[in-house]
């Protein structure tokens, strides 16, 4: 039975009870899971999934996680995942410690992780509430190690299957080898090929079966380190054959042997489960609001292949502060900020920060970006009827492409010349104007999004670009 530390865990319910909000029994789902569910299932929790095993809305689930792991229910963990096998490249407590740069040991490939698709943000128990297996992976057995621990089960072959039960159903031998021992293991080869790897060294085997070979015992001595193994391809018969794996490096590593099937060389091509992003985590405001800690470490930056980026600004805001005085002019701003956020985070967006009286703001959709602005400026005109004397002129502009995520002046940030040209498409708007770039007008769902409204094509040369670039003016409802 589980060992559950209840006192701490009534305390830190109890806080997220009282963090906001919560939909009715939210929590008591939670607490029940913390409480009945098996170890594995309390390793790398994908909110997005438990959202959906649990009829709960999806945007809520990943604000109670990012709430749990603030207050310390839930450790927050960063994972690298190969695109190609599904395996957990590497993984990382904070944000400051990871590289996009990596290596997949098992498909002996480098590559270069985006926030969009390769880095999942996921979250295990806290020790101190309940102590599971996984806290301690060099405890764990050498399946529960390559299959659970070091495996992502969001990976799927073409019919639904999780490749990591693939990779199970087709192992044929895993242990751990020690430093400066030898491990054997012993195999009944069949048709095809036996491929070897680990998930901590780049030694790796391919031993073709040959069918016209005789049949019989044979026994292959295999000298393996971090980074290569000696021999490591061959012809063998099938039938028994014994591998006598060397372990000539300084720490032990797993390795498995899989029995692949006749034509088969690599993995099929995998598609990927929902799962939480590292460009849905960086574009969801409660993680800004809590985890303002969190920062990317060095020049280079991570890249995201796709983001919409909204920019803000107000027209006439000197006139302003001169019209009604600084305290008042910065009051009145102040609260369109608040305004503006609140309609960012209703259409999965995050505010990235705010430059005197403009704002920027990153959306994982387009269309959400587009909805955004009509609703930013529909806001802003309620907000002036209350006040027509102190009315405030709202400016828009919408783009997209890739971008890079920094750290500029210790605040999450974007980078590049898709930032430079949503500012200048700003630029172009003047009172209670949007304009949106053709890429943002083609993107799904927008044209739709527009239909009612008044859409005028415009060309327009923009400062650092050097076509010039299309882009929609939106006026009033049509």
């Amino acid at each position: 039975m589980a060992s559950i530390d209840e006192k701490h865990l009534e305390e830190k319910l109890t806080a997220l009870e009282s963090a906001r909000t919560w939909s009715p029994r939210l929590v008591s789902k939670l607490e029940s899971h913390i409480r009945s569910a098996s170890d594995s299932e309390l390793l790398r929790i994908n909110p997005i999934k438990f959202a959906t095993d649990k009829t709960l809305n999806e945007k809520e689930a990943i604000d109670l996680f990012l709430h749990a792991a603030a207050l310390g229910l839930f450790d927050m963990t960063w994972i690298l995942i190969c695109p190609v096998c599904s395996c957990v490249i590497d993984s990382f407590r904070a944000l400051k410690n990871l590289r996009s740069r990596c290596r997949c040991t098992h498909c002996h490939l480098d590559l270069v992780a985006a926030l969009d698709d390769m880095i999942a943000i996921t979250f295990t128990v806290n020790p101190a509430i309940r102590r599971i297996a996984y806290h301690d992976p060099q405890t764990l057995s050498a399946e529960d190690y390559l299959f659970r621990y070091r495996s992502a089960i969001e990976g799927l072959i073409p019919d639904g299957t999780p490749f990591v039960k693939v990779r199970e159903m087709l192992n044929r031998g895993l242990a751990y080898i020690e430093p400066g021992k030898t491990t054997t293991l012993e195999i009944i080869a069949e048709g095809g090929a036996l491929h070897g790897s680990s998930s901590d060294s780049d030694a790796g085997i391919l031993f073709i079966v040959d069918p016209a070979l005789p049949p019989g015992e044979q026994r292959i001595a295999i000298r393996v380190d971090l980074e290569s193994s000696t021999p490591d391809t061959g012809t063998i018969a099938a039938g028994k054959v014994i591998f006598e794996l060397s372990n000539v490096a300084d720490r032990r590593f797993e390795f498995g042997i899989l029995q692949l099937p006749p034509g088969i060389d690599r993995p099929p091509p995998l598609h990927f489960a929902p799962f939480l992003s590292g460009k849905r985590l960086l574009t969801t405001q409660t993680f800004r609001d809590l985890f303002r800690s969190e920062v990317i470490r060095g020049h280079e930056g991570l890249g995201v292949k796709d983001i919409a980026l909204l920019f803000t600004d107000l027209k006439g805001s000197t006139a302003l502060y001169d019209r009604i005085g600084d305290l008042n002019a910065f009051a009145l701003v102040q609260q369109h900020f608040d305004r503006l956020q609140d309609v960012t985070v209703r259409h999965n967006g995050a505010i990235i920060k705010t430059i005197g009286d403009a704002v920027m703001a990153a959306f994982l959709r387009p269309a959400d970006a587009v909805q955004a602005a009509l609703d930013m400026r529909s806001e802003i005109a309620s907000f002036n009827k209350r006040q027509p004397d102190k009315a405030l002129i709202l400016k828009i502009g919408v783009h997209k492409g890739a971008a890079i995520a920094v750290t500029l002046n210790e605040r999450l940030d974007y980078f590049g010349q898709t930032v430079n040209i949503a500012a200048r498409v700003q630029g172009l708007a003047d009172a209670d104007e949007i304009f949106v770039s053709q890429d943002v007008y083609d993107a799904t769902g927008v044209r739709d999004g527009l239909a009612a409204f008044a859409v005028e094509p415009r060309t327009a040369q923009l400062r650092g670009v050097q076509q010039e670039l299309p882009v929609f003016r939106v006026g009033a409802a049509a």
